[in-house]
């Protein structure tokens, strides 16, 4: 038998949490001396204690503790209860860290808002891209929607390439078509010059050149690049320019560290007085010749 004092240093708890315990009749003491009052626990008390423990770390309460562990409930079985929890708040903390990055995000265009100089803009000239592509429905354009959808399309679209061994031909694409007022159809494109076998779940299609595109390279994490977007924005109403189309996204150079990406944003645009055309990012061809929208 071990004093409460004792159990409580055994199994890495306060007295006083033991005590609540006792009271609550969570964890009762294996004997109480009548006259004294004091507590004393045995050691095959210690798994029931880091039972309660660990269940109240994961986020369940005392009542709902109480009633995991009076119901007896199988090791393996509270092994699974732990692991679902455990899924649960890692979801949860993962949701957490991406508001803050988009906040962060948020904050970064504010402070860069109107501080793009001109030798950041590059106006040119793209060419047509023959590409092969993937693409999916994101509910809407914030960053903790696009990314997990995006990532996936790209390593599905380079595992059916090497399957097909088809080598890409340049840097990836991604670029998005609103659909309604809502949802987003994120497509992830690779260039390609051979032609894919049929039945390999992949559509080949020719992303239309851009006359004229204001371009800028966005370094580091993606988590960012609406600050970038936005500070365009800014620089083509500045320049008397206006914007045909939602951007492209060129990753130039992509490690493992994602704050060493490099990508390069491009959107269309026309100097004011021009006669407005139909946008490069819609009317693309696929590999046929049929027209598509």
């Amino acid at each position: 038998m071990f004093g409460i004092g004792d159990f409580a240093r055994l199994g890495l708890v306060s007295v006083r949490m033991l005590r609540h315990y006792d009271a609550i009749g969570l964890l009762r003491p294996a004997h109480v001396d009548p006259v004294t009052g004091y507590r004393s626990y045995q050691a095959a008390q210690l798994s029931r204690l880091n039972r309660v423990v660990a269940l109240k770390d994961l986020g369940f309460t005392l009542e709902q503790v109480r009633a995991i562990l009076d119901d007896e409930v199988s090791t393996e079985e509270l092994h699974g209860m732990v692991r679902l929890r455990h899924a649960e708040l890692e979801a949860r903390i993962s949701a957490d860290r991406a508001r803050l990055r988009g906040v962060e995000a948020r904050l970064r265009a504010i402070e860069r808002e109107g501080g793009m100089g001109t030798a950041d803009v590059v106006v040119k000239k793209v060419a047509p891209m023959r590409v092969a592509e993937l693409s999916a429905l994101a509910p809407s354009y914030e960053p903790e929607a696009i990314g997990p959808v995006i990532g996936p399309l790209f390593g599905e679209l380079c595992a059916r390439l090497d399957a097909a061994e088809v080598s890409p031909v340049g840097p990836s694409v991604a670029y998005y078509l609103p659909e309604g007022d809502g949802p987003v159809r994120v497509h992830a494109a690779l260039p390609v010059s051979a032609e894919p076998p049929a039945g390999g779940g992949l559509r080949v299609v020719t992303l239309p050149g851009i006359e004229t595109a204001a371009t800028v390279v966005h370094h580091g994490s993606m988590d960012g690049v609406g600050a970038t977007f936005q500070a365009l924005a800014h620089w083509i109403e500045e320049n008397g320019y206006r914007s045909l189309s939602l951007g492209r996204e060129v990753y130039l150079h992509c490690p493992e560290e994602e704050d060493a990406w490099v990508t390069e944003l491009q959107i269309e645009v026309t100097s004011p007085g021009t006669a407005p055309r139909t946008s490069a990012a819609t009317g693309l061809r696929t590999s046929n010749g049929t027209a598509t929208s």
